[in-house]
């Protein structure tokens, strides 16, 4: 088949499980099933990505550097240390992210077409709510990793990424590239329709929805990644009116008496544990490598990160494999044996999408970056209550610690900056967040290989964007520059 192809689901996923043609004649519209809020409901469960992006992007960051070279050696893990681009197409790779991420638009898609065309659409509102929050999310995601932050000076001409509103029913299908701009409005747009919709006294299990918090949550990342700090600060007020963060987040002191590192991955990965707000089944190896690959956490390194300013997330379990590799356990591996006697299989893992912790730490950087740094100063407090052993406020952070400890730094601003950027590197260790932070902060990052020597990907080099994969780049999509 010589005609190019740019079906955003990319066709490799329908030829590699049924081949095109079966595909068409045993998967036809759906849409005439979708007849009850009911039905839709359940067709939302798979609106959430199954892709994880955290391998990639924790190793692309400056939180991991070689420790020995007999580790898991993966693309996700060995090429984003070198800032290769990642032709893998397995699970944890930006090519299983893409287009999982965009095969769950697609499902938000059919449920808004299912609900535009219902007899009776205004008992549908929920759903709708639903849809437009999850397909504002993946959007957002593919465009943090696949496109340049988001820059007032420049957005107009960055390229975004396809922003799909309408469901697939063809499987050649073309899409252009508009701004990052254009993206960032859809987004906004979809995320001032959806959340006012939203009732969370329609999930059974909430953490695995978009409930008012998560959505919220959502927006708050959102508007911190377009700099407007003044609706991050808002939409964190929203999710949390009582203002009652410390009820909500994680309870490390509590897993102290946990005897292994897989209990407290559990504990960490559950729908009852306080500060997930949003969990997603992905498809991912994560478990297996984040903790043991040869690009990962030293107790150096590890120890470093999670005390910043020098005050030590004491709660924090730390583990280690053979005295080499130290990790906080922060995941559980979910196995499914494609038989009963299989010893193969697929490994899923329960991924903290949004929580209680991004999004106080999210509004004590709006509030440094407003200036308004007491403010910063005590929800960045309220964190280390659940992260320091017997925390007092005397372990704690104020004005007087920040100015000792950045004392060279040029200003005020300087200083309180690079303090909530380590306590956001702190608490998201092994989460993807660091990178993120990186993106949007424009901060260079120095890898160390095996022989000693050095490279730093600098803030305007152009292997920071994720490249789209190859069965994109085929139909004529614009790619990434290199």
């Amino acid at each position: 088949m010589k005609k190019l192809f740019s079906y955003i689901l990319t066709v490799s996923f329908i030829v590699s499980t049924t081949g095109c043609k079966k595909f068409l004649e045993h998967a036809p519209d759906q849409r005439t099933q979708l007849n009850s809020p009911q039905k839709v409901s359940e067709l939302l469960v798979t609106a959430y990505s199954a892709g994880n992006y955290v391998l990639a992007a924790e190793s692309m960051s400056d939180n991991v550097s070689f420790v020995n070279a007999t580790g898991n050696n993966v693309p996700a893990n060995f090429d984003s240390y070198f800032w290769n681009d990642i032709r893998a197409i397995n699970q944890d790779s930006p090519t299983y992210f893409w287009t999982n991420t965009y095969r769950a638009i697609s499902v938000a898609n059919q449920a808004l077409d299912a609900i535009k065309k219902a007899a009776d659409p205004e008992n549908y509102q929920a759903q709708k709510g639903e849809a437009l929050v999850a397909r504002a999310y993946g959007h957002l995601m593919l465009a943090i990793f696949f496109s340049k932050p988001y820059d007032k000076a420049t957005a107009e001409t960055d390229m975004g990424i396809p922003y799909v509103t309408e469901p697939e029913n063809i499987v050649l299908k073309n899409y252009e590239r508009k701004s990052v701009a254009y993206t960032y409005a859809q987004i906004q747009k979809d995320l001032d329709e959806g959340i006012p919709l939203i009732k969370d006294n329609l999930y059974t299990v909430p953490a695995y929805h978009f409930t008012k918090k998560a959505a919220y949550a959502l927006a708050a990342r959102f508007y911190l990644f377009k700099k407007d700090y003044d609706k991050v600060i808002e939409c964190a007020n929203l999710a949390f009116p009582a203002n009652n963060f410390a009820d909500n987040l994680k309870p490390w002191p509590s897993y102290g008496s946990m005897p292994s590192s897989t209990e407290i991955g559990t504990a960490f990965t559950t729908a009852s544990t306080p500060g997930n707000l949003l969990l997603i089944q992905t498809t991912s190896w994560l478990n297996r490598y984040y903790n043991r690959a040869v690009f990962a956490f030293s107790q150096n390194r590890l120890n470093s990160i999670t005390a910043p300013m020098g005050i030590n997330f004491s709660a924090y379990r730390k583990f280690s494999f053979s005295s080499t590799y130290y990790f906080v356990p922060k995941y559980a591996e979910h196995f499914v044996r494609t038989s009963i006697n299989a010893n193969t299989g697929t490994g899923y893992i329960m991924q903290p999408s949004l929580t209680t912790e991004e999004l106080l730490l999210n509004r004590a950087e709006a509030y440094i970056m407003k200036g308004l740094y007491a403010n910063g100063v005590t929800d960045i407090n309220t964190l280390l209550s659940k992260r320091i052993t017997n925390y007092t406020s005397a372990n704690g952070v104020t004005d007087a610690k920040v100015k000792a400890y950045y004392s060279n730094l040029p200003n005020e601003q300087a200083m309180y900056t690079n303090a909530i950027l380590d306590f956001r590197r702190a608490e998201f260790v092994h989460e993807g967040i660091r990178w993120m932070d990186i993106l949007r902060h424009k901060l260079p990052v120095v890898h160390v290989y095996e022989d000693g020597s050095s490279k730093e990907l600098k803030a305007d080099d152009l292997r920071r964007q994720w490249q789209l994969p190859d069965e994109v780049l085929l139909s004529g999509v614009q790619k990434n520059p290199r």
